[in-house]
């Protein structure tokens, strides 16, 4: 069974793939796309991945991409432990929390949008980094009033990380990447440490991978 994940350091999605791959306990062999150079432009990866974004799954011939995708479907070829509850209205839930990074805030600081931030309205690096910064914010922000209301116990659906985890951490990844005081997000803060806590997350986190630069 040949199992590849391209993604790379600074990916929030492939971050995701790579901590949802521990959990599950399935090997995978990883090859770095470099998107910061624009190597996901490159022929080779196109013909791999035509929207040009990483991660890209590869699982007996099969490829697949979206972060989102490929969690749920290795939730269905590999059920335990699962990344989503079997009870409707629970699975429902935890989709909501996961995609309000997947969705709403994390698609707004990947690098086609700061370069066409860049190109289309000149915004210099401190500009950039200061929209990154807001959505960053929003994210966190809905994420912990969102726990106001359902507090993690100790996950966010209970006894064992799941999806909506795994979302809620690379959130807080990215206010990292852009220095952002967390301090006004208790709830997540203390949901995502004990995520941290946790091997198949910590391995995960840009910082333990090939290539991290601060």
């Amino acid at each position: 069974m040949t199992t590849q994940l391209y993604g790379f350091w600074r990916s929030n999605a492939a971050f995701r793939v790579r901590v949802a791959l521990a959990l599950k306990n399935i090997p995978c062999e990883e090859i770095e796309v470099d998107i910061l150079s624009g190597r996901q432009f490159d022929p080779e990866y196109a013909a791999l991945n035509a929207e040009h974004v990483v991660p890209t799954f590869i699982h007996n011939g099969h490829r697949l991409f979206q972060s989102m995708a490929i969690m749920e479907y290795l939730d269905e070829i590999h059920p335990e432990p699962r990344l989503l509850p079997d009870n409707p209205e629970e699975r429902a839930y935890a989709r909501s929390l996961a995609l309000v990074s997947v969705a709403d805030a994390h698609p707004l600081v990947v690098p086609r949008v700061r370069n066409h931030l860049a190109h289309a309205f000149n915004a210099d690096n401190a500009a950039i980094v200061a929209w990154c910064r807001h959505w960053a914010a929003e994210g966190l922000a809905t994420y912990e009033r969102l726990l106001g209301h359902r507090p993690a116990s100790p996950f966010a659906l209970g006894d064992a990380p799941g999806i909506a985890d795994i979302c809620i951490a690379g959130q807080i990844i990215t206010a990292e990447l852009y220095d952002l005081d967390i301090t006004d997000y208790p709830q997540v803060t203390t949901l995502t440490a004990r995520c941290f806590e946790l091997p198949e997350f910590r391995d995960a986190h840009p910082s333990r991978r090939p290539g991290y630069v601060r």
